[in-house]
């Protein structure tokens, strides 16, 4: 009986439940502790390079993952070489489709790295197709991530209700219920808040749970709150994208100047260039500026 409790203990847990509240650093510290069986060692390298990645530390990955490194180790070098190199996500892109063709479905890590870079390529749908049918957490909870941002809240609660038979008290579970009530809005929000904010207690706090509670604030109209929550988070990590984009929503609420907001997107565009959100800023500029030549010369 205490052989069967023994082997029933994740070694990983505090791992990874550092990695999915987003406590990177924290992962990284509690991985590099870990002595256990090769099996576990190598769940455990899995979670510390993810950690790095989460933390834009890709030469870490690219320096100490190689051709000879395990197969579970391979798809998080492609994640890295991904962000870390722009110019060539054309080709990583059509390498992973040549990968996906004869995908190993026991190898998560290879799904979760697929699905995240076709999320990144806005091709939702690859993404959906590489994770269907898959009955571990971390894929149903992408898949969840992924139906929300196509808006088809029915489905992501198709979703939830699966994560909640396979684990319904695990950390993912429970974040993937408050990302849910987040999009349904309304009296959601403050169950949101809870689930946030019991996570905190529970752990420590962190930029992705304060953000959290911030977006609930905001969609209840609560903007000092959501401000406290917001700056807590950028003493945490003063570049954190999200924090720097829910500071720029929250200016605009609260009718502060316009060089408050200015300064935060200054600051996400000289940080985080390639986030889907400056880009997106950066073409409405261009077009902007396109159209109002137009209207100069017509004028």
């Amino acid at each position: 009986m205490a052989r069967q409790q023994q082997a029933d203990v994740d070694e990983l847990f505090d791992v990874k439940n550092h990695f999915y509240i987003g406590n990177y650093q924290q992962c990284i510290n509690e991985a590099q502790k870990i002595k256990s069986s090769p099996e576990v060692m190598m769940e455990r390298d899995v979670f510390l390079y993810r950690a790095y990645i989460a933390q834009r530390k890709f030469r870490v990955v690219l320096d100490e993952i190689n051709n000879s490194s395990p197969p579970d180790l391979q798809p998080l070098k492609m994640l890295a070489d991904y962000f870390a190199n722009p110019a060539r996500r054309e080709t990583i892109v059509a390498e992973l489709q040549q990968a996906a063709s004869r995908a190993n479905y026991d190898n998560h890590n290879f799904l979760i790295v697929a699905a995240t870079i076709y999320y990144h390529e806005k091709n939702l749908e690859a993404a959906l197709r590489i994770l269907r049918n898959v009955d571990h957490l971390e894929c149903l909870a992408l898949t969840l991530q992924i139906y929300l941002k196509m808006d088809r809240l029915d489905l992501a609660k198709k979703e939830l209700l699966t994560m909640q038979e396979k684990d319904d008290d695990a950390t993912l579970t429970q974040l993937a219920q408050a990302w849910l009530n987040i999009s349904s809005g309304g009296d959601k929000l403050q169950d949101a808040y809870y689930i946030f904010q019991d996570m905190i207690d529970k752990h420590s706090s962190t930029s992705m749970l304060l953000n959290g509670q911030a977006t609930c604030f905001i969609g209840q109209a609560k903007y000092e709150e959501a401000e406290t929550a917001l700056q807590e988070s950028l003493d945490k990590d003063s570049n954190n994208p999200d924090t720097l984009i829910n500071m720029i929503v929250l200016s605009q609420h609260m009718g502060k100047p316009p060089e408050v907001a200015n300064r935060y997107l200054s600051q996400l565009k000289d940080s985080h260039l390639e986030h889907p959100f400056v880009k997106e800023y950066l073409q409405k500029e261009i077009e902007f500026q396109r159209l109002r030549k137009q209207y100069s010369s017509s004028a």
